[in-house]
């Protein structure tokens, strides 16, 4: 039904953080505002506010939530607004997207409350005057979900997990069989051209559970550090807090299933593990460096594969840990300080490469800069920074960062070049054509670690020079 027009307007929201709903507003309107990243927002709001914990999960749930499924929600929202997003105002729609998000995408509040609590957080911020276009929007929201679901992806039907599907009484998205990558985007809230790129490369139902994988809680995954700890002792401290977790085949790593904060694990503060994907673990792995040799960590902050590289040399040898930034080496200090690697040192250096230490290094670990696009599912805000201009620049820095690091490589030396990127284009096409200029080097193995399989989406490169 035609709406009001509601006055455009850049006064600021008036909000005392007393509940979830207010601090998620709070975090998505300085996001906005500023950029920052939702999850230092966060930790920043709970400090602030002294917000309980048990508000704290829901107000993370929101405020990621609402983030990571914004094009979803925006689909939704376009079939019950009467006019364009941009003629609504911003806060405003923020707002109808946190009302959406707890409609549609959450199980434990009924409809009527989310509409209720929604309308009331207008009050709160002090829009009144919001009050009645709120309700609206999101009473049309529950005429418009369901309580069943089905399996399958269609047009009238929006993904709330890996396996069901909310049904809608309407359409809201492209159909799936005539248009795929139009209807990921939508479905799962993802930018189109990247729903296009993968679509060539995935055969549909691929693509689909890769695109319901990004939308996931991930694991959390905790890597003994077996400097130390070892992975039995490590799991039976977790089984006597209380924290279930069990082992993930082929390492050293935990799947940790429920849990409070990582600061509040047994063994945190002695240094007993370190939280790391899987994939990341094994970069290290695959460097293999050996005690007493000579290690470069390129891209290092912010320390978990200098640590896992440290304890592999059983802290034995010489490690060089650098990054264009201070404030994130003093972090990479941190963490060897709290995990017991005492052969990390830390340099300085800078993004044009004349800073760079000057070799040569028996094992180089060159975990790049990249799109994120293998671990979407653990920053929100990423599946929105990325571009397709970015991602080109990007593949310069890469091509760059891997031939410095090619230069400084020790005969017979092993050198690992890394991304969480799924993408070719920052993947084995960097390492082909870095290695036309180095024909004393050349590819031992490569791996593509695909999201969800088990666990996020990276790729990684072996090189060895004679």
């Amino acid at each position: 039904m035609p709406q009001p027009m509601l006055p455009q307007s850049d006064e600021p929201l008036t909000l005392s953080i007393r509940s979830a709903r207010e601090a998620a507003l709070r975090v998505l309107e300085e996001h906005r505002a500023t950029g920052m990243w939702v999850s230092d927002l966060l930790d920043r709001v709970f400090r602030e506010s002294g917000l309980p914990a048990s508000e704290r999960g829901l107000a993370t749930e929101l405020a990621c939530g609402v983030v990571r499924r914004q094009g979803t929600l925006d689909a939704i929202l376009k079939t019950l607004v009467a006019r364009p997003a941009d003629q609504v105002e911003v806060a405003l729609w923020t707002i109808l997207r946190l009302g959406v998000y707890q409609i549609m995408m959450l199980d434990g509040v009924p409809a009527h409350a989310a509409v209720h609590e929604t309308v009331e957080l207008c009050k709160r911020a002090g829009r009144m005057r919001w009050s009645g276009f709120v309700n609206g929007v999101l009473r049309g929201a529950t005429r418009l979900s369901t309580d069943q679901f089905q399996g399958e992806p269609s047009a009238s039907a929006v993904p709330v997990d890996q396996a069901r599907h909310r049904k809608l009484t309407k359409p809201v998205f492209f159909e799936p069989s005539s248009d795929l990558p139009a209807y990921a985007a939508g479905a799962y809230s993802l930018p189109i051209w990247l729903t296009e790129r993968w679509a060539k490369r995935y055969e549909p139902a691929e693509l689909l559970r890769i695109c319901a994988w990004f939308n996931s809680p991930p694991p959390l995954l905790a890597r003994a550090n077996r400097l130390r700890s070892n992975p039995a002792d490590l799991l039976s401290a977790f089984e006597a807090a209380g924290i279930v977790a069990r082992p993930l085949e082929g390492g050293d790593t935990l799947i940790v299933e429920d849990a409070p904060r990582v600061d509040k694990w047994p063994g945190y503060h002695e240094g007993w593990f370190v939280v790391q994907d899987y994939s990341a673990s094994r970069a290290a792995v695959r460097l293999a460096p050996q005690p007493g040799q000579r290690v470069w960590d390129v891209c290092a902050a912010p320390g978990g594969k200098s640590c896992h590289l440290a304890e592999m040399m059983q802290n034995q040898g010489e490690i060089l840990a650098t990054d264009i930034r201070s404030d994130r080496l003093e972090i990479v200090h941190e963490n060897a300080r709290r995990l017991g690697a005492t052969i990390i040192r830390t340099q300085l250096v800078d993004e044009e490469g004349f800073r760079l230490p000057t070799g040569p290094f028996d094992a180089i670990l060159v975990d790049v800069p990249c799109s994120n696009t293998g671990v979407l599912a653990k920053r929100p805000e990423a599946r929105w920074r990325i571009t397709p201009g970015g991602m080109e620049e990007l593949s310069n820095v890469q091509a760059n960062l891997l031939g410095w690091s090619l230069e400084r490589l020790a005969p017979g030396g092993r050198l690992v070049y890394s991304t969480c990127s799924i993408e070719p284009a920052e993947n084995e096409e960097i390492v082909r054509k870095v290695l036309k200029f180095f024909p004393k080097a050349s590819l031992a193995e490569e791996e593509a670690f695909v999201p969800g399989r088990p666990a996020d989406g990276a790729y990684q490169a072996l090189i060895v020079t004679r």
